[in-house]
């Protein structure tokens, strides 16, 4: 079998930042690296889960809504992939920087944590997500579509 694109990546040389993954037609998989692999301590389950609900909340109510197409964690719990269709990237990465900046100062309630609305809706992590979203802010405050290429 051939190896997948991301399997393809030094992941022993990956820093934190946002790459650009793959692109598929017009659509762009960016890599939002928020841990280096294989150094841990690695992003825990309940604070990637807020993370994810609020990310995906923000961007699907932003002036992109209706280009994004995914955001969702990595297995390996060191970051986040966001699909998006025909995008500007600088605009992305100004909307991965507003999200992140909102996520780590959010006091309103995690959006989609019913039981109707979440299959796992008691496991989340706020004070630890938003600590993430921080830390992940001073690696990405000054990025720029130059720094997409791994």
């Amino acid at each position: 079998m051939e190896r997948i694109t991301s399997f393809t990546i030094d992941h022993t040389t990956l820093m934190p930042g946002i790459y650009i993954s793959r692109i598929d037609g017009d659509i762009v998989t960016y890599d939002l690296r928020v841990c280096r692999p294989n150094h841990p301590p690695f992003m825990e389950v309940p604070a990637i889960h807020t993370i994810e609900h609020i990310f995906a909340t923000l961007a699907r109510n932003s002036a992109m809504k209706d280009s994004i197409i995914y955001f969702g964690p990595m297995g390996c719990r060191t970051g986040f992939y966001l699909l998006v269709r025909n995008p500007d990237h600088a605009a992305v990465i100004d909307l991965i920087r507003e999200c992140f900046s909102r996520i780590s100062s959010w006091q309103d309630k995690i959006p989609g944590t019913t039981a109707a609305e979440c299959g796992n809706y008691l496991e989340h992590d706020l004070p630890t997500a938003r600590k993430y979203a921080a830390d992940y802010l001073t690696v990405i405050s000054q990025w720029d579509d130059t720094k997409l290429n791994y």
